[in-house]
């Protein structure tokens, strides 16, 4: 069978209005049986729903599988629940995925289902898994943005004069966060998220180019390290790349077969990502 995507509207209580979101169905969907896992895939800064269809081979990788990927979409905000009120965490948390195991074939359950993204959607994936870790079994980060609650400044400001270069501006920035030592920033803070020792602990998959940025090289090897000296045992790879969607596309094989190995139900006949 062909994969399928099919987008969806649901009314969203969280922020007051609809939400459109893909939903990649793999060629070994079923309607009844037994229940699919699902994996639900964040983008990047100022990304959308259509990002991951157009720019990796997301389709093709899920063909054979028994994976749902949900593809939802907030622009230039992030998955949390932000200093300026909008309630993105909340959407995805009590909207997003209790439509999504009412309107298909879900395992509704922590063990089959994983949350991942890239860069904001990366660093969001695995704040949300550790705030809620009875919903995510599994975590899948690309060069996530993990300390965006502890920046300060626009530590990116030599980069501004490339047209191509998009990252938050301080502005911009601020919006979402807040300023320094706001309830926001300290609601998110990877560190102190990490100490606090979720239970039970999601499945914890992160990746960085080495040719990325080497502020978020460098986030991610504390986030790695924090994650280790905390007793976790993250699968960590540094790979030839930027911080940019085709070093995503890369390297999504592998974090793909990473949720697969860590989801029920999610391979058929013994199919591989990678």
């Amino acid at each position: 069978m062909p994969v399928e995507v099919v987008t969806r509207q649901w009314p969203s209580g969280a922020l007051g209005r609809g939400k459109r979101v893909n939903i990649v169905l793999p060629g070994g969907y079923a309607a009844r049986g037994p229940g699919h896992p699902v994996l639900y895939l964040l983008h990047g800064y100022g990304g959308g729903r259509d990002t991951w269809l157009l720019r990796t081979a997301l389709v093709e990788l899920v063909r054979d599988s028994r994976l749902i990927v949900v593809l939802p979409e907030s622009g230039r905000r992030w998955f949390i629940n932000d200093h300026a009120g909008l309630r993105y965490e909340d959407y995805l948390l009590q909207d997003l995925v209790p439509a999504v195991d009412a309107g298909f074939n879900t395992r509704a359950e922590r063990s089959a289902r994983a949350v991942g993204g890239f860069s904001m959607g990366g660093a969001a994936a695995l704040f949300l898994a550790l705030r809620h870790p009875s919903v995510f079994g599994a975590v899948a980060s690309h060069a996530g943005a993990f300390e965006a609650p502890l920046r300060r400044g626009d530590p990116y400001a030599a980069y501004r004069a490339d047209p191509g270069f998009v990252m938050p501006t301080e502005e911009s920035h601020g919006r979402v966060w807040g300023p320094p030592g706001s309830a926001t920033r300290r609601r998110y803070d990877p560190y102190r998220l990490i100490g606090q020792e979720p239970a039970p602990r999601p499945a914890l998959y992160l990746d960085v180019g080495t040719g990325d940025y080497d502020r978020m090289i460098q986030v991610n090897r504390r986030v790695r390290d924090a994650l280790r000296n905390g007793g976790w045992s993250p699968e960590y790879h540094e790979r030839p790349g930027g911080h940019d969607l085709d070093f995503v596309n890369r390297a999504l094989p592998a974090s793909l077969a990473f949720v697969a190995r860590h989801l029920t139900g999610a391979r058929k006949n013994g199919v591989s990502f990678v």
